[in-house]
């Protein structure tokens, strides 16, 4: 009589072996999947935080063009708070108003519909430019962002 060795009946990975494999691997993709979001949503926040950087010189460039209107103050615009309606202040007429209209399309064109920006210059020509936008879909936060930037005109 043959005794059976239990290597002779072990062809290959049992059912239980393939299961704790096939789980291991899907947590892994599933690190991989969060790894890729937090990439993305960084990635988002950061493009947000150059366009208003790129908003702010963009604004600051227009008034050096127009630099004897920026030092009376003509550019000079409020910040309004989010969700409140960001336009063109009244009583601005001519290239400014074209600026500044210009300007605020940018603004909602590449941060949102919420965001807006203010300008606030002194007589000796140096220029305060703020951009505030929501970027709830970019993070979890529910604060506004604002990036400020001061430059002579």
């Amino acid at each position: 009589m043959t005794t059976l060795t239990p290597s002779r009946f072990q062809r290959g990975a049992s059912l239980i072996e393939v299961l704790v494999a096939m789980l291991v691997v899907t947590i892994g993709l599933l690190g991989v999947a969060k790894l890729d979001l937090e990439t993305l949503r960084s990635n988002t926040v950061a493009m947000e935080r150059s366009s208003a950087v790129m908003l702010s010189h963009s604004i600051l460039d227009r008034m050096r063009a127009n630099r004897d209107v920026a030092l009376d103050a003509g550019y000079d615009m409020t910040l309004v708070d989010l969700g409140e309606s960001c336009s063109v202040p009244t009583g601005v007429t001519g290239l400014v108003k074209a600026d500044l209209a210009d300007w605020v399309d940018e603004i909602d064109d590449l941060l949102g519909d919420d965001a807006c920006g203010g300008i606030r210059c002194d007589s000796d020509g140096n220029c305060s430019v703020t951009v505030r936008w929501d970027d709830t879909d970019a993070t979890d936060d529910s604060d506004a962002v604002t990036v400020s930037l001061t430059g002579a005109i």
